[in-house]
């Protein structure tokens, strides 16, 4: 049997965290593979450790402060033969959990799967969610960073994330692993926060759009106008 490895990268996630955890073991539970859950503990000064061991999961304490590089860290302790890389804010299902197992036995590499937010959200997010999904998953079959999966041997294929980057590292990986062999995006969802949205003006967050549009990736490979992203507003 295949066994299982949820890696999930974690600063300062003591709000969002427990319902996570709690969403991984119920799904995994419910398939009845062998699995095991490590959260990659980044330098977090809150209770996110704690919260995770509390759930029953392995905690990996590092201080990268580089989502890329706190990714591939919590890959070179897993165990497992398939990797499920799942965000501290995100929550997975049995479903979708099972379509994705379904799609890694007919010989998927990796994939993706459709997002849904977790809190209500404006008129505006209800429009721009579909298009968002359609686009990204759906026409350009690139993996959401809340949620990508891969078989072991694709991931350390094509060298894991790329650690030059401080965000969308998880669009240069969908692209290695579409060369290695069939990337799924699956219909089903994952359900993750929208407090980006909710926390900050959408005045910080077009202009990284737009420039993301223009120049690519590329413009993540430096950290400088991505301190609203890594030291967040947090709930409390």
């Amino acid at each position: 049997m295949p066994s299982l490895s949820f890696i999930v990268p974690a600063h300062n996630e003591a709000f969002e965290i427990g319902r996570a955890l709690t969403s991984i073991f119920e799904a995994v539970r419910a398939v009845g593979l062998p699995f095991e859950v490590l959260v990659v503990n980044d330098a977090s000064t809150d209770k996110t450790a704690e919260l995770a061991r509390e759930k029953g999961a392995r905690v990996v304490d590092v201080n990268l402060r580089k989502i890329s590089a706190v990714r591939n860290a919590g890959a070179r302790q897993a165990t497992g033969d398939m990797f499920f890389f799942v965000d501290a804010d995100t929550q997975i299902s049995e479903a979708t959990l099972r379509a994705a197992l379904r799609a890694l036995e007919r010989g998927a590499v990796g994939g993706g799967a459709w997002v849904a937010f977790a809190e209500p959200v404006g008129w505006s997010l209800r429009l721009a969610l579909p298009v968002f999904n359609w686009i990204y998953m759906r026409l350009l079959r690139w993996a959401a960073g809340c949620f990508v999966y891969a078989r072991r041997v694709a991931f350390e294929a094509v060298g894991g994330f790329d650690e030059t980057l401080y965000a969308c590292e998880e669009i240069i990986l969908s692209r290695a692993l579409k060369r290695q062999g069939p990337f799924v995006v699956l219909r089903e969802s994952v359900t993750t926060s929208n407090r980006k949205m909710r926390m900050y003006s959408p005045w910080l967050i077009i202009p990284l759009i737009t420039r993301f549009l223009i120049h690519g990736p590329a413009i993540f490979r430096q950290r400088q106008g991505l301190e609203w992203w890594y030291e967040g507003k947090r709930e409390k």
